[in-house]
């Protein structure tokens, strides 16, 4: 069984990511994709003829197969594990169904606050979820120390939505109504959330995580007073929670990413939440990120500048890295990959970070020095 696995894990090769997000000095800057184990990959395509979506997420040698495809396809600096960020209303005890052609669909969403009482508040997600902590003890085996490893869940306001709109929206109307007219119920399920999202990340770092994440990819839809009220306190209780949980269990401190798509507006006060590193959406203008940030951050090249040809990209990338500059930055894009991206580009998008900042360190540009 992969849960009885010796957790004597190889020796990591490459910690640039873990140094970039700590602050130390690194070679080069460190990069990786999010959603770069997916549709965009051919290999991937293979898996899933014969495995739907949750089949792959629930199973520990499907997941982790999936996760090592782009480390073998490109010169990545971390692996992320190939789940999903609905397990955890999954967990809850509401159903999900991916259906092609159109994303996650929930057959029976919560339609009032008398709903929230349906869930599984109490859930133990170390073993609900326990498929998830056996493919990432499984795939930081198989990537034999290549690269570090990065767990992730998606964030308390994020998966509200999902869970009350039934599916992905455009406007979060239905979410957004339960704040105006039940503020006191909607904080109750996102204490909910949060605590079941907190103990989830933490067995990711006991599994084996070297590395988490927390996608709070629907922030775009709260402006600044919305955000302040009902996002920006879970996602520090998270990481406090986090913190904490890893020092009872004597279980070493892991760096920790917040990415809050759309939520331009409060980058300083998200800086302060006990992250180390602050992801970007691609609207984030890199010298203003560096102004309000203290901290680390990561991104954030548009997803469909992957579109544009070659040489055009490459400039693209070399001037992200420019603007960011080498020190406390880690690239990325500014959200998840599309399905229908040439690899090439991929490839592209990460050999150009690497030669571009490894240009700017062995010419001793002073910009490099800028984020100390």
């Amino acid at each position: 069984m992969v849960h009885k696995m010796n957790k004597k894990f190889p020796l990591l090769k490459n910690d640039l990511i873990l140094r970039a997000a700590r602050g130390e000095v690194v070679e080069r800057v460190p990069v990786w994709v999010m959603r770069q184990a997916g549709r965009y990959l051919s290999e991937y395509q293979e898996v899933r003829k014969s495995n739907d979506f949750f089949t792959i997420c629930q199973t520990p040698e499907l997941a982790c197969e999936v996760t090592l495809q782009p480390i073998r396809r490109f010169d990545l600096d971390a692996a992320i594990i190939f789940s999903d960020i609905l397990v955890i209303p999954q967990a809850l005890g509401l159903e999900v169904i991916m259906k092609p052609g159109v994303g996650p669909f929930f057959p029976e969403p919560l339609i009032s606050p008398k709903d929230i009482d349906k869930l599984d508040a109490e859930v133990d997600v170390s073993t609900k979820l326990k498929y998830v902590y056996d493919a990432i003890t499984l795939t930081r085996h198989s990537l034999e120390g290549k690269v570090p490893l990065i767990g992730f869940s998606g964030a308390p306001w994020t998966l509200m939505g999902y869970m009350i709109e039934g599916g992905g929206s455009k406007t979060m109307s239905k979410t957004k109504k339960w704040l105006y007219t039940c503020p006191e119920e909607s904080h109750r399920l996102l204490k909910i959330i949060t605590r079941v999202v907190s103990d989830y990340l933490i067995q990711q770092a006991i599994a084996g995580a070297q590395m988490l994440q927390v996608f709070e990819s629907s922030a775009e839809y709260l402006g600044p007073e919305l955000f302040e009220e009902f996002c920006i306190s879970y996602l520090q209780e998270i990481a406090l929670s986090v913190r904490k949980g890893l020092a009872e269990r004597q279980v070493p401190d892991v760096p920790m990413i917040v990415f809050a798509k759309g939520a331009y507006h409060s980058i300083a006060k998200i800086s302060y939440t006990g992250y180390d590193v602050v992801g970007l959406d691609w609207t984030v203008d890199p010298n203003i990120a560096r102004d309000f940030c203290h901290i680390a951050v990561q991104g954030n090249l548009d997803p469909c500048a992957l579109y544009a040809p070659k040489e055009e990209l490459t400039e693209k990338v070399a001037e992200m890295v420019r603007q960011f500059g080498v020190r406390n930055y880690i690239a990325n894009l500014g959200h998840g990959i599309y399905p229908d991206m040439d690899p090439e580009s991929v490839k592209t998008f990460v050999d150009t970070v690497h030669r571009v900042s490894e240009e700017i360190m062995n010419k001793g540009d002073p910009f490099n020095q800028l984020y100390t």
